[in-house]
């Protein structure tokens, strides 16, 4: 599980609740509940998100949100390790041997590129059909992204419909002095439930997102390269170096010491 997220969801959540009890008191927390501004809200929020998409989408993109608590079971240093190991095995004992070692592979997008290798379909033919399902699985992410930037953006839209609710319901009450302050401060609590959907949920969840479907993109970057330098034939030695060129300067340990020439 990756603890970024939810520890930064809870943490956000305890902020919020420690500035209204420190502000208002325990007592003062019902002050910010309204059931009426949060069927406005949220709800408001979701209907018009849900009519920007088929169902299947707006579905698949609440389901998304879970993703955001996954860490990647590699990370891309092992990926090029993994491959430099492949490299190795092919050089000593030929391309025909790396079947037996996809048989063991859970990772399926590279499993396929070497099965397309054994097989000796052409490089450019390999490179092809593996950028395509890249490419497919990027627009696959980018819906879902855009899912949530959606929502974020609905949220406040529908929290400023929420208050211009409460201040019309106001106006027309202006004779009662009194009931003016409580029924400005309802009508304000759905601006603030529209930020909290948007910033709190909508704008993390979608940034995680996009990190998770950089890493998981250069991830792929990495198995095509890799793969196709191993089709090759290049030495083992010129493809670590070639492959490391995605990572980072301080990643770019060495992938195998000592490795073979």
């Amino acid at each position: 599980m990756d603890i970024a997220s939810l520890l930064g969801i809870i943490l956000g959540l305890g902020m919020l609740v420690f500035g209204i009890i420190d502000n208002a008191g325990i007592t003062g927390v019902v002050n910010y509940l309204d059931p009426a501004s949060a069927i406005i809200t949220f709800g408001g929020a979701f209907a018009a998100t849900l009519a920007s998409y088929s169902l299947q989408d707006f579905l698949a993109g609440l389901k998304s949100f879970t993703l955001i608590f996954k860490s990647s079971a590699m990370n891309s240093s092992e990926m090029i390790k993994k491959i430099i190991d492949l490299s190795n095995v092919a050089r000593k004992e030929g391309l025909l041997s790396l079947e037996e070692a996809a048989a063991d592979m859970d990772e399926p997008f590279l499993k396929k590129g070497i099965l397309l290798i054994v097989d000796g379909t052409d490089p450019e033919l390999v490179r092809a059909i593996l950028e395509t399902e890249l490419f497919s699985t990027e627009d696959r992410h980018k819906n879902l992204i855009g899912f949530w930037d959606t929502l974020g953006a609905m949220g406040p839209a529908w929290g400023m419909i929420g208050t211009l609710v409460g201040l019309v319901n106001m106006l027309n009450n202006m004779s009662d002095a009194g009931a003016i302050g409580p029924a400005m401060a309802v009508a304000l609590i759905t601006t603030l439930y529209g930020s909290l959907l948007a910033n709190w949920i909508c704008t993390p969840t979608s940034n995680k997102l996009k990190a998770n479907n950089a890493a998981e993109t250069m991830q792929k970057e990495v198995m095509i390269e890799g793969l196709l330098s191993i089709q090759a034939g290049e030495n083992p030695r010129v493809i670590e170096e070639k492959l490391k060129s995605f990572l980072a300067p301080r990643d770019r340990v060495s992938s195998e010491p000592g490795g073979e020439e």
